[in-house]
This record gives structure tokens, sequence and C-alpha cells, in this order.
């Protein structure tokens, strides 16, 4: 009860009530991995029938439901209802004034992960719906994480952990789980040598840090890029925990992966910056990792993509 009490307070100063309302300014997005899967599957399994069920509409009726939690019955019962004839806003009476607020969040944070595109493969093209952005880290190498976010850390001051740490081997390649262009890189105190990418609709921003020391990013990368979804963008390492550029001060090589809505430019640099768990995202992406190799003496993923929903072409070698 006193959740709710709690939650109910929070909503109502989310900007659902007006066209011209505040951009949103908080997201706790709970949504747990087991729950992604389903959504997506059904998703995916609806793309060419009459009545297409959006993994979005089905987990944003599950959140108004039980408060933004999505567990997988609840996402199971939106699913069953969502195949019925009746609209969200009839299965939801009163609660429907919550709808557009969880459709716009989850519409952040999973509008680049599904959707349509192409690979070529050996000469030929194969058309695919399905996941479209990649796991961070490239296929054929090892990791391990577990749910760390909002842990709590000490250098500098005393603060959450905004992000899911992937433990692998020095200089695992990493890759950008999404298309969009790069917004920073070089050397921060916390997170060593990191690189930062803007998703193409902006709503985006996907940070990795701790970077290799030394030779931290992929040949040619820079402010400004365009960066294609799997390519490689950097190498895995432990920089970072000092004020003195290229130091290994992180005790384990790991790659720190965070991913911070914008819903306006207000909202960058800032202390009330929006970041979300990804660790159930990460879970999802885990299955569609992308093939990279090592290429006169250029790392590059091996497969062109074409990205339908944007009409993006993406070279592979």
């Amino acid at each position: 009860m006193k959740r709710w009490i709690l939650f109910a307070l929070i909503l109502a100063m989310l900007p659902w009530r007006s066209a011209k309302a505040e951009p949103i300014r908080w997201v706790d997005f709970q949504v747990p991995y087991e729950s992604l899967q389903y959504a997506m599957d059904v998703d995916i399994e609806t793309k060419e029938q009459e009545k297409h069920i959006s993994w979005i509409d089905a987990l944003s009726l599950a959140a108004c439901r039980t408060g933004g939690r999505c567990g997988l019955a609840s996402v199971k019962k939106a699913v069953s209802d969502l195949k019925g004839d009746k609209s969200p806003q009839e299965l939801l009476g009163d609660t429907y004034k919550y709808y557009s607020y969880y459709h716009e969040a989850y519409s952040a944070v999973l509008g680049g992960l599904l959707g349509s595109y192409c690979v070529e493969i050996n000469g030929q093209w194969k058309p695919a719906y399905g996941l479209k952005a990649f796991s961070p880290i490239a296929a054929g190498y090892g990791y391990s994480h577990c749910s760390d976010f909002g842990n709590s850390r000490s250098f500098g001051f005393a603060r959450k952990h905004l992000g899911n740490d992937l433990m692998g081997g020095l200089g695992t390649p990493v890759v950008a789980v999404e298309g969009g262009v790069v917004e920073a890189m070089g050397w921060n105190r916390y997170g060593g040598w990191r690189i930062g990418i803007r998703s193409f609709d902006s709503k985006r921003y996907h940070y990795y840090a701790h970077l290799q020391k030394d030779k931290p990013f992929a040949e040619d990368m820079y402010v400004g890029k365009i960066v294609q979804p799997g390519d490689v963008i950097g190498f895995m390492g432990r920089t970072g925990y000092s004020d003195k550029e290229n130091v290994n001060n992180i005790e384990t090589v790991h790659l720190h992966y965070g991913m911070q809505l914008v819903f306006d430019e207000s909202q960058k640099e800032c202390n009330s910056e929006i970041w979300v768990d990804v660790y159930p995202i990460v879970r999802l992406l885990s299955q569609h990792r992308s093939s990279v190799e090592k290429k006169d003496g250029v790392w590059q993923r091996k497969y062109a993509f074409v990205d339908l929903d944007t009409g993006t072409l993406f070279e592979g070698t």
C-alpha cells in the first residue's frame, strides 16, 4: 500500500496531462528480463499477423496495472487482453491516464532495440524482424555480469552505480549496442577512457567506460562520427578512478555499460540525469552478438547490415 501511495504521488508530477507539458524527468525501469523476452517474442511472432502486438504496448499496459513492476504474469495478461477487441483505454479505465507516460518512457528505453533489418551473409541479403541492437561484447568473447545497478560507489564521492559491469578479458572488443553519433570520448576521472554514443533519435545516450590503457578506442574514432550498430568502438580494460590520464586504477577488467534517457537537452550533464537499469537489457541482447574481425590492422564487423526502419546501410568487410 505504501508503495502505491508513493507511486501515485510521483505520477501526479509527471507530464501526461497536457500536450505542452514538461518533458519526462523520472523513469524507474523495472521490467525484468523474463518479461522483456516474452513481450519481444510475442511482438516478433505477431509481426505479420492481422493484429500485431507491440512489446511496448504490452509492457505499457502491464505497467499501468502494476505500478511499473511488469512481472511476467502481468505481461502475459496484457498480451492476452490486447489480442482481444478492447483498446488500452477500454482495458484500463481510470488508470489509462498513466498509459501515455509509460508508453513514452518505454519507447525511449527500447525504441532502438527491435525492428526490421537485412544482413548480407555470403553474398545473400537476409531480411529479418527482431533484435537489431547488439550485445556490447563482440561474438566469441566470454564475459560475466550480475544485477548491480544502484550499488554504492565511493571514489570521488558517495554515489550510486548507474550501469551494468560486464567482466571479461583485457582487450575484448566492445561494440556499439545501437547506431548513432559519437558524442563524447576521452578521459574521465571516474570512467577512465570512455566513449558516449547518442542514438539517431537522440533519446538514448549509450556510455561505455573503463576501456583499455594505451589503446582504448577502435581506429578512426572521433566525436561526431556516425557509428554503426555492431561496430567495434573500443576494447575492454580497467582504466579510471584517477585524475591522471591513462591510469589503471580499477582492480578488475570490465566494461561499464550504461544508458541515459534524454527527453530534453537540459537533462544532459546535470544533477537530474535519467539513467536506467540495463541489466535485463544486456541479458536480452546476449542472444544477438556482432561477429567482428581484424582485417589489415583494422577491426570491422563481418557482415553488411541495413536498418530497414531508417534505410541506413552499414558496410561490412
